[in-house]
């Protein structure tokens, strides 16, 4: 440059021609020495350029991960919980990543062909990096260029987001971003990159990876994604929150849909007038709260894998478990008692839960442990206040956990007890009022005996007594005093142990008990009864709860299937017995009618109903040879519903899930029992007509309850009582 301004400078000099043609002879030679000496420099300066880059490539490649680890890297997947037919997501448990990897061929088209023209139009042609889009984001972190465009393959960013850290934005990330794409291009295949990245990438709400994605939102399987539905799931991909459809910039997120179908119209997966149909569509999103199906029989199931496998396991391993539920059942079980709750709450009865069992298989078909477990307490605010009880609590399973008084619904039990001992649907008792504390007045008008003891003699449910009755009555009508009288005969510790071999675990408190036990006296939960009437529906056979098919792991290897097997707990034909007497419309019709909600013409099905003193609990339990439903309604803090309720409150919801199964199901029919095995008059109920005496006189005459039974006939009949030395 000196010498240019020299040069300019003596031009303006009036100099001689001669002198001018020296001065430029010197000059060339002055410009040949310094461009040689230029060169040298110029060179050396590009060698140190090189030796540079090269120090800087391994500087920031020196640690990179292998590319072969990628395909060892453990994906952490939620469990994911079934209905039967493994087509129904009942829940999802997960950690901080919700997620399902599915294979490649299990994704849309549609929603392949959106991230393709969304993310990286040209995936298939380049070899895993953009070298324009590369040069661009090196001038953005330069501060060179303002304007933020994609700069990253689809290759680039399931790197970052496996191996890289995403929050740092420079020219040495980009390096081993560029690097490791190259690499992991060499080695895989296209497919199996993108199918990676697809199962991969974040779209908010926890879900990670396309299935999860597609069931988080759309509760459907990523195969089935519609076009407007792939668009919209792509157009999460670049901010997840702030393209949520449950926040505040939704309309925000179907404008980037809208994009996403515009770029697939330019890089030619559809058509323009396939596009602008598409907008037109209205996108519908799983209800952003309620994501959770059967929540009580889900939380019944959770706590069982919980404490098998570990609550860190199921976050992380991505197990299938296929439940027993029947989800069709389920729907229809959980409208049924949201239609009754009008008629419920004016009898003051704030709750109601539900199960249906298989009882051939012990598969739970249907578990409601509350009428919804969305709704709040009431009344409002009644858990957080000190002292307060509530009347409804949405969330406390009562199916599973509630532990309640089952009234009548316990009978059959303890006639399945006596039928053991020889008892027989035909036995005779006398339905009279009676004091069962020998140490009482004869004529039950007593509150305590000279001890200070409680006095008892319990009334039957409409206060009226009846007289001459054979079991098969006492119970179809289910009349207090002679069950009272026949758990007595039997003996309580006997009653207890038929209770067990049937499947109930709660009666563990004997002493408190007494002769109430046949009246509801102890707590049971809905789930154990309704499977210990199951032992009936199977003739004595007994197979326990159960609410799991199978458990497959990631790679769908079954590690748990079901495998329970019958067990035979109860003689055959006492259960027939039981089912014979329990479905005889005509024997009950006393009391419920010949057309009650308990009555299907035409059909064999076995039902007991049950209320609890002070009418806290109202319960209906039925089954047929292929079902049993069991229905309680009352109120959580245990306080009484409306006498006039009756069996006008569960046994309504029973009988229409009752409707439901036996038109759909092929009929069966309970087997006739046997005829009894004893020849004794007293347990055959062929004793003379005119015959006054208990029965006690025939079985044991030395017997304290004795006296007091008989004086009851005798003042119901209107004839002298018997002294207990001619008895």
């Amino acid at each position: 440059k000196k010498m240019q301004k020299i040069i300019e400078y003596l031009k303006k000099l009036k100099i001689p021609k001669n002198l001018k043609t020296q001065f430029k002879k010197i000059v060339k030679k002055i410009d040949k020495k310094l461009i040689l000496k230029t060169s040298k420099y110029l060179v050396f300066l590009f060698l140190l350029f090189c030796i540079f880059m090269i120090a800087l490539f391994f500087y920031y490649t020196y640690d990179l991960p292998r590319p072969e680890n990628f395909t060892e890297k453990q994906f952490f997947q939620s469990t994911k919980i079934y209905d039967r037919t493994g087509k129904i997501l009942l829940y999802d448990i997960y950690g901080e990543e919700k997620r399902e990897v599915v294979s490649f061929n299990e994704i849309s088209q549609n929603l392949k062909n959106a991230v393709l023209a969304s993310e990286d139009d040209g995936f298939y042609q380049h070899g895993g990096i953009d070298i324009k889009s590369i040069l661009r984001a090196i001038l953005i972190d330069l501060k060179l260029q303002s304007k933020s465009q994609g700069a990253s393959t689809i290759t680039q960013q399931l790197i970052t987001s496996s191996f890289l850290d995403k929050t740092q934005r420079t020219i040495g990330r980009k390096i081993k971003e560029a690097v490791l794409a190259i690499e992991i291009e060499r080695r895989y295949s296209k497919d199996e990159i993108f199918n990676w990245y697809l199962n991969q990438i974040p779209f908010g709400k926890n879900a990670y990876g396309v299935e999860s994605a597609s069931q988080t939102y759309f509760a459907k399987p990523a195969i089935d994604l519609s076009l407007a539905e792939s668009a919209t799931l792509t157009a999460l991909i670049p901010a997840p929150s702030y393209y949520s459809p449950y926040g505040a910039n939704k309309e925000k997120l179907l404008l980037r849909k809208d994009y996403v179908l515009d770029r697939m119209v330019k890089t030619g997966f559809i058509t323009k007038d396939e596009a602008e149909k598409t907008k037109q569509e209205k996108i519908v999103f799983v209800e952003d709260l309620q994501t959770i199906k059967a929540p009580h029989f889900v939380m019944y199931v959770k706590k069982y894998l919980e404490e098998k496998y570990g609550e860190e396991f199921l976050k992380e391993k991505g197990l299938k478990v296929y439940t027993t539920l029947n989800w069709e059942l389920q729907q229809f079980a959980e409208q049924t008692v949201a239609d009754q709750e009008n008629f419920a709450k004016s009898v003051n009865a704030n709750n109601s839960a539900m199960v249906v069992i298989d009882p051939k298989t012990g598969e739970i078909l249907t578990l409601m442990g509350s009428k919804d477990y969305f709704q709040k307490s009431f009344p409002a605010g009644c858990e957080e206040k000190p002292g307060a009880q509530c009347l409804f609590t949405p969330k406390f399973d009562v199916a599973t956990m509630g532990l309640r008084q089952p009234g009548s619904s316990f009978k059959p039990i303890v006639y399945a007890s006596a039928f053991k001992k020889g008892f027989t649907p035909e036995t005779v008792l006398w339905d009279v009022k009676t004091e069962f504390n020998p140490n009482c007045s004869p004529l039950a008008n007593q509150s305590k005996d000279i001890y200070g003891l409680s006095c008892y003699h319990p009334l039957n449910y409409d206060e009226n007594f009846r007289g001459k009755v054979t079991l098969r009555s006492a119970i179809s009508q289910s009349l207090n005093l002679p069950s009272v009288k026949l758990l007595y005969l039997t003996g309580l510790k006997e009653s207890l142990q038929t209770a067990r071999d049937l499947g109930l675990t709660t009666l563990n408190e004997p002493e408190r008990y007494g002769l109430s036990l046949v009246l509801g006296g102890g707590e049971v939960t809905l789930l154990e009864l309704t499977s210990a009437y199951g032992v009936f529906a199977t003739e004595g056979q007994k197979v326990d709860p159960v609410s799991i098919l199978k458990i497959e792991d990631s790679n769908g290897k079954i590690i748990e299937e079901n495998r329970k097997s019958q067990t035979k707990v109860l003689d055959t034909n006492v259960a027939r017995q039981i089912n014979s007497i329990l479905s005889d419309n005509n024997a009950r019709a006393p009391i419920f009618g010949l057309n009650s909600v308990l009555h299907f013409a035409g059909y064999d099905v076995a039902v007991k109903t049950g209320t609890t003193e002070s009418y806290r609990d109202a319960w209906t339990i039925g089954y047929t040879p292929f079902a049993v439903v069991g229905v309680w309604s009352g109120n959580n803090n245990n306080s009484p519903v409306s006498k006039k309720s009756g069996a006008g409150l569960a046994a309504p919801i029973w009988r229409k899930i009752m409707q439901k199964l036996l038109t759909s199901h092929t009929s069966e029919n309970f087997t006739e029992p046997n005829a009894p095995q004893t020849t004794d008059p007293a347990l055959l109920g062929t004793l003379p007509t005119e015959d006054t005496n208990t029965i006690l006189y025939y079985i044991n005459k030395s017997d304290p309850q004795l006296f007091n039974w008989q004086q009851g006939i005798n003042f119901y009949t209107g004839t002298q009582p018997l002294s207990p030395v001619s008895q």
